[in-house]
């Protein structure tokens, strides 16, 4: 079987351009995985490389199958300058490492949670799931791997979490649309939840 993750750092490349820097983290028992960083402007933009070299497994699933199975990697995608957010890559990190360390199948619609602050002085620590296929189209791969799907992160703020579980990811999306609220500004405050 080829190894997936040459070809998700070329789909990367080509989407958003060279990376500008790199990091990579391994946690005990798990694969490695690299968080690269890419400046656009006044965007800077987080993807994970090494989610996607093994399928998420349905965590009821007896065994889990080495070949057939989603497979993911992570973007996040904020302002520059304003808050110290090259502190996140060990969260991304972490977030990318949760299909193997936790069973869980990462999709679009989902909340991931950290448990402190994203970076530094960061208002959320958590992330809703968005929909793929806006900046990173997913990567087809030979039958029978399923495609890689590049999953944009947009930062929750513990209410924004809280009103999400209760109301669902589309209510929370809408309501965020409804204010214009800045999914990329690094120091928002919460959208209005009332």
């Amino acid at each position: 079987m080829a190894d997936v993750l040459p070809l998700v750092e070329a789909r990367l490349r080509t989407a958003l351009g060279e990376p500008d820097a790199r990091a990579a983290v391994t946690f005990l028992g798990t694969d490695r995985i690299e968080v690269l960083r890419f400046q656009e402007g006044d965007v800077v933009r987080y993807a994970t490389l090494g989610m996607s070299a093994q399928p998420m497994a349905d965590p009821t699933a007896v065994l889990a199958d080495p070949v057939k199975g989603p497979r993911a990697e992570l973007v996040l995608s904020v302002r520059s300058g304003v808050a110290d957010t090259d502190k996140v890559l060990r969260p991304l990190a972490v977030l990318a490492a949760s299909p193997q360390v936790e069973g869980v199948v990462v999709a679009p619609g989902a909340s991931l949670d950290v448990g402190e602050p994203l970076w530094p002085g960061a208002p959320f620590t958590s992330v809703l799931v968005a929909e793929p296929g806006g900046l990173v189209e997913d990567l087809e791969l030979d039958e029978p791997l399923d495609p890689v799907r590049f999953l944009p992160l947009l930062p929750m703020t513990p209410n924004e979490a809280a009103w999400k579980r209760v109301h669902g990811a589309q209510a929370l999306q809408e309501r965020w649309l409804t204010h214009g609220t800045d999914l990329r500004d690094p120091a928002r405050k919460s959208v209005a939840l009332d």
